[in-house]
């Protein structure tokens, strides 16, 4: 579903919102960033603006700059809704824009070094924001003396290493899903990885989750599950047998109150679990109502 972003009021619509929130969760990797602009087409890596500076900015963390959504870590550009959002990319931003956007970078660059090949608005959240940054572009971002002095740039600072970019990225997804640091223990050092689309995470031979290409979000399997239960969020607890693949909200006892519409949740019995499934009401709306759907469920101990 295309989220649609045109006005300035966009940056306050719930999943902008929550998106900035959330990117307190997550940190860059390695000593240095690139702070990049974002592009009409989604997800960015596939314009021919973003496929010009991966050429460079592959080895390096990568923060894409967009409004109402402040920044995109690169890990997280194929997750909804960073993935699936329409807005104007011409590049000048308004001082409302310039400060929530400005606010959120300076929060995820820390003491990170920064390079910033960006220009126009970009630009200028960056120097209203961020103390010391090198600034590579020179009046186009994709001109050979800007992409020259971008590849320069880069070669100053050491390359991440394939399997920590992508324990990162996994990591990183987790943490937004489920709004928690915690969430890294979903993603075990020795996971095994299966899948070029729909990837599923595998420890010890037993399935964790999926991790699905059309939305960019984990669906967990009974195992992923108890790292769940064990984190202590997106639960919901009932106090009968499970015999179906639906849960109505009647048979709610209690809800985390985290929990929106279509987050993963884990379904509890006496504090164990006995199922996974996907919320279709939030955490508060499935205790009160007194029927309806509260969640799908996909996984059940039988």
């Amino acid at each position: 579903m295309k989220v649609q972003c045109i006005t300035e009021e966009s940056l306050f619509r719930p999943e902008a919102v929550r998106w900035r929130d959330r990117m307190s969760l997550l940190e860059p990797m390695g000593d240095a960033l690139v702070i990049l602009p974002c592009s009409m087409r989604k997800p960015y890596s596939s314009s021919r603006s973003h496929m010009i500076f991966q050429k460079y900015t592959k080895g390096i963390q990568e923060v894409i700059l967009t409004s109402p959504f402040g920044i995109c870590p690169r890990e997280l550009e194929k997750t909804y809704p960073i993935q699936s959002y329409d807005t104007s990319t011409t590049g000048e931003w308004s001082h409302e824009e310039i400060k929530v956007v400005g606010e959120c970078l300076k929060n995820y660059v820390g003491d990170k070094e920064v390079i910033a090949h960006v220009e126009g608005g970009y630009k200028q959240v960056c120097e209203e924001y961020l103390d010391n940054a090198v600034y590579t572009s020179r009046g186009r971002t994709t001109s050979p003396e800007s992409i020259n002095n971008l590849k320069n740039e880069v070669k100053k600072h050491p390359k991440i290493k394939g399997r920590t970019k992508t324990l990162h990225m996994l990591r990183s997804i987790a943490r937004y899903q489920f709004n928690t640091e915690k969430a890294d223990t979903l993603i075990p050092d020795d996971i095994k990885i299966v899948g070029r689309f729909d990837r599923r995470i595998i420890k010890n031979g037993k399935q964790i989750a999926t991790l699905h290409f059309n939305n960019g979000f984990y669906s967990l399997n009974l195992e992923g599950g108890e790292i769940l239960n064990d984190i202590g969020v997106k639960w919901v607890e009932i106090g009968f047998e499970l015999k179906t693949n639906t849960l109505f909200s009647p048979g709610v006892e209690e809800a985390h109150e985290d929990i929106v519409p279509n987050d993963e949740v884990v379904i509890l019995k006496n504090n164990e679990v006995v199922g996974v499934g996907k919320a279709v009401l939030s955490g508060n709306e499935m205790k009160k109502a007194s029927k309806g759907v509260a969640v799908k469920i996909r996984h059940r101990k039988k």
